[in-house]
């Protein structure tokens, strides 16, 4: 079992479910160290709908009684991708990435981005935040609790197709992903190392990734190659093919391919994508002729940080373990969990509140949604626009009036679910092959 220590310290977020247990079962995979699977062995099949999370229902977890029923994310195993083909032929409905990823930068990615020992205390990795099994986000909880309990405002975004992302983060404080990877591993509330020295220090005392890291990069072990060698492996995470691509993008595959067939794409859906288009969300959420990535990448105000401002919201209590409840620690910067877009990264009165339009790619497996993780279903998203957004004076006039009966929400939920990829099962079973790095007995 892992100490109660690590957990509270750790693993968890806001939570938006009074009864719910964060991530303890959700990401214990990424907290234990799992056997490399071989060629010749079998991955562990995952569901055919891309169903979220491990089996624990957490029903009872109120009680002190309750006993868990997801003892066997302990034994999956998964089985290594070769992700860098992707890179060569993205998947249908993705546009050509400039140029080629290299397999001995992605598996020297994968490793750091599972490996706790890249916090300040050696507990906490990348991956317990981007949950692989969760959409690479977390689907319990609104926003972060990081390292010792500290809050984190904003809701995790998907690493999937981060690759096309030309501005990171909500806000759009970093363009490049090489450079973004050192945010969350020096923040103070996230990964809380105190400097990029003390991360290469503690990576450069293993003998195992200075001799990767060499083999790899003329100059070894430096700030550039970590930040390369973690942007390689999250710019392999494309995915796309899905329902949707098949049936809209069908020109661009085989004649006679059965996949395009008009007949297998759902006639709900079909009415959604139409409302999608008439009532303005393909403005934002783009298409192209040959490709769709579902964002413009710039930034708007649908009128929920104005909905937000002013509730000085402090973090809830978490339930870290059946009847063990915390309350997550705040500082200065997190105290009143008041965030105000964009206008922080550009001192723009007109980009107050203002935040990156995420992808719609993979949506139904990425909840919560929106900046904060306020909303909960994509049936909640759906009736947020269809009543107008936030309320704000000052938000984009397109999130104001769209006036969607209810069989048209209905219709667009439909269309949204068609978005996920068949490719998120191969990008979870590549994750599970990874051997997690424990801790190295001197990090505190």
């Amino acid at each position: 079992m892992l100490p109660l220590n690590f957990i509270s310290a750790n693993c968890f977020k806001q939570v938006r479910y009074p009864l719910v247990m964060p991530c303890l079962f959700a990401a214990l995979w990424v907290c234990l160290d799992v056997a490399e699977v071989s060629g010749a062995e079998t991955a562990q099949a995952l569901p055919s709908d891309h169903r979220v999370g491990l089996a624990d229902s957490r029903v009872g977890y109120e009680s002190q009684a309750y006993v868990t029923d997801s003892k066997g994310v302990i034994v999956s195993l998964g089985q290594r991708q070769p992700l860098h083909r992707l890179s060569e032929t993205p998947p249908l409905g993705l546009p050509q990435l400039a140029s080629p990823l290299q397999a001995g930068e992605i598996n020297l990615g994968r490793q750091l981005f599972f490996d706790r020992r890249l916090s300040v205390n050696e507990t906490l990795s990348c991956a317990m935040c981007h949950i692989p099994e969760q959409g690479f986000t977390q689907n319990e909880l609104a926003t972060p609790v990081g390292h010792l309990g500290k809050g984190v405002r904003r809701n995790v975004p998907s690493l999937y197709n981060v690759a096309y992302t030309g501005v990171l983060f909500l806000d759009g404080r970093e363009t490049s992903l090489e450079d973004q990877i050192w945010s969350p591993l020096l923040a103070v509330n996230e990964m809380a190392n105190p400097s990029r020295e003390a991360v290469l220090k503690k990576l450069a005392s293993n003998a195992d990734y200075r001799a990767q890291f060499n083999a790899l990069y003329p100059a070894g072990l430096t700030e550039e190659s970590v930040g390369r060698a973690l942007a390689a492996y999250q710019r392999a995470l494309l995915s796309a093919d899905s329902p949707f691509d098949r049936w809209y993008f069908s020109d661009q595959m085989a004649a006679g391919d059965a996949k395009v067939t008009g007949a297998l794409y759902p006639p709900l859906a079909k009415a959604g994508f139409a409302v999608f288009e008439e009532k303005g969300c393909a403005s934002c959420h783009r298409l192209n002729e040959a490709d769709a990535l579902f964002t413009d990448s710039q930034f708007h105000n649908t009128g929920t940080g104005f909905r937000r401002y002013g509730r000085a919201l402090r973090p809830p209590k978490v339930q870290l373990a059946p009847g063990v409840y915390v309350v997550p620690t705040v500082d200065a910067e997190t105290e009143t969990f008041t965030d105000e877009g964009r206008f922080e990264v550009t001192g723009n009165p007109a980009d107050r509140w203002r935040y990156r339009t995420p992808s719609l790619r993979n949506v139904a497996l990425t909840a919560p949604y929106m900046h904060d993780g306020s909303l909960t279903t994509l049936e909640s998203v759906v009736k947020f626009y269809a009543d107008g957004g936030g309320g704000d004076p000052m938000q984009d006039p397109r999130t104001s009036h769209l006036r969607l009966s209810q069989q048209e929400q209905s219709a667009l939920v439909a269309f949204l679910r068609t978005l996920t990829s068949d490719h998120v099962d191969a990008l979870v079973s590549d994750a599970r092959s990874v051997v997690i790095g424990e801790r190295s007995g001197g990090g505190q």
